[in-house]
């Protein structure tokens, strides 16, 4: 998955990390756009849960619990969670977009069970910043400034938009870990750990542990200061630990390394040549990472330091598509039971669908998804049981090039693994343009946000809900009309209170079951 900051956020610098005290900051609604009174606000029916069969996601000790750890739900890369979502019974929406000055657009949002809060990673106007929000009222309840990216610095001064458009790196790919700590890696080239705490005043973040990694990662980056430095800057694009607790981290020119938490100890290597945007997946024995050139499975030695356990190229095509990011695989690694792990490449004139062998890296299947020259993807799969689910983003760059009542090319596809390969089961022709499409387990209900095309150039958002079983369209519930309401790459994101929420360019949605 690639999640892409707001565009706003190229305006203004972030002027250092500060901490902002836990007095507690009124939402305000999202505006809409035209057309708000002139598009259905829902269609479809309540839906009847029917679980998707497979075994439950295991638990990374050192992560939260699947459904509650990371953008893309857990260790494993999933996209699933382990509760129900909206069912479409009588639904309510409810947003917030910035207010006093506080950021917009979350980017990834994970719920902490143990204080029943959502942490997310925000931002707005040039800022990127932790909060702490309530989930029933979306208030902030603490927020945390972080550094600002390099690429806003380049966007401005070189007049180079795609530089901020195509950063992955800023804190997005964050996990919570087995004690509900924000675990995250900044533009400043540290990981920190931070607690959410309640004291007499309110609820605040508290660093509890903060790793520098600039004496093993190039950093002369762009400043306000001094824009164009002579040195190289990689910036570091996603952090998750194994399942013996090293926390791994990669970064946009292909650094992959280690930190150990107990002793701060780095290790850290490089694959030249290859670039890294997506976020990885971890297992019991292993780590899956892709490049926009090949397929890894990392282990760590006895010293921590990641070691190649095989590689496998695939198709890159021959340019970065429109709906991509790159030219390569836009997926993080999905694993599945019985030891696979999933991805796609990015072939012409279809990309592919690939499932390997994570013991030794043996292609099991390939298959071709969406129509020739109308194929592409920069999100990660839904992979439950012996099922993925694929997503098409060919169509769509961002939020501000996107024309008024415009759409992606759009479909959805499941993928069943068989015994002799792989099968398309159904192909939906809903019109998700970026986001991180979610699936309820229990409910058999895949979470998308749509948006189809109009002529009469109204943008009209919808929550939709497609049934797992048949690909049908369950129902979809009107979020919001307007630029305002694109999510610009960010994901559905299911809390245990059945509720979906979703990043968009004004704020943050929810939409729930009254």
């Amino acid at each position: 998955m690639r999640t892409i900051m707001l565009i706003s956020g190229i305006l203004l610098p972030v002027l250092g990390a500060t901490l902002v005290p836990a007095a507690a900051a009124s939402a305000a609604p999202i505006p809409n756009g035209p057309g708000k009174d002139s598009v259905p606000a829902y269609l479809g029916a309540p839906a009847t849960p029917k679980p998707i069969p497979g075994a439950p996601i295991p638990r990374n000790p050192h992560m939260a619990a699947p459904g509650a750890a990371a953008m893309h739900a857990d260790s494993w890369a999933s996209d699933t969670y382990p509760f129900l979502g909206p069912l479409g019974r009588n639904p309510e929406v409810v947003s917030t977009a910035k207010a006093g000055g506080l950021p917009g657009l979350c980017s990834t949002h994970n719920y902490a069970r143990s204080t029943g809060l959502i942490v997310a990673q925000c931002t707005n106007v040039g800022t990127f910043t932790l909060r702490l929000i309530d989930p029933k009222t979306l208030n902030d309840l603490a927020t945390f400034a972080l550094p600002g990216r390099p690429s806003t610095v380049s966007a401005v001064t070189g007049l180079d938009l795609d530089a901020v458009l195509t950063d992955t790196s800023g804190g997005a790919y964050y996990y919570l870990d087995a004690k509900d700590r924000a675990v995250l890696a900044d533009s400043n080239f540290h990981i920190r750990r931070f607690a959410h705490v309640r004291t007499a005043k309110g609820w605040t973040f508290k660093v509890t542990d903060d790793w520098n990694l600039k004496k093993h990662v190039p950093h002369s980056c762009p400043t306000w200061a001094n824009p164009r430095p002579k040195g190289e800057c990689d910036p570091i694009t996603s952090v998750q630990p194994d399942w013996k607790g090293n926390i791994w981290w990669v970064t946009r020119k292909g650094r992959v390394g280690t930190v150990n938490p107990k002793n701060g100890r780095v290790k850290v290597i490089r694959l030249r040549g290859e670039q890294i945007q997506n976020s990885f997946a971890a297992s019991r024995d292993g780590v899956s990472i892709v490049s926009d050139h090949a397929l890894y499975r990392f282990r760590a030695d006895a010293s921590g330091k990641p070691k190649a356990v095989w590689r496998k190229t695939y198709d890159r095509g021959t340019r970065r598509k429109s709906g991509q990011l790159d030219q390569g695989s836009g997926t993080t690694p999905t694993l599945l039971q019985g030891g696979l792990v999933a991805i796609t490449d990015n072939a012409e004139p279809r990309m592919n669908v690939l499932v390997y062998r994570m013991g030794d890296g043996k292609r099991l299947c390939k298959v071709p998804v969406f129509k020739p020259g109308r194929s592409a993807t920069d999100n990660s799969l839904i992979g439950f049981g012996r099922s993925l689910v694929v997503e098409n983003n060919s169509g769509y760059r961002n939020f501000v090039e996107l024309p008024a009542g415009a759409s992606a090319h759009g479909g959805l596809s499941r993928i069943d693994i068989t015994a002799s390969g792989c099968r398309t089961v159904w192909t939906s022709k809903e019109r998700s343009p970026s986001t991180v499409a979610k699936a309820s387990v229990p409910g058999g209900l895949v979470y998308a946000y749509t948006k189809e095309p109009r002529k009469d150039g109204v943008d009209a958002w919808y929550l939709t809900a497609i049934d797992f079983h048949t690909g049908r369209t369950a129902f979809k519930v009107l979020t919001g009309t307007g630029k305002l309401y694109d999510n610009n790459w960010a994901p559905v994101t299911l809390t245990p209170d059945g509720a979906a929420h979703v990043g968009v360019v004004g704020g943050l949605v929810t939409v729930r079951d009254r």
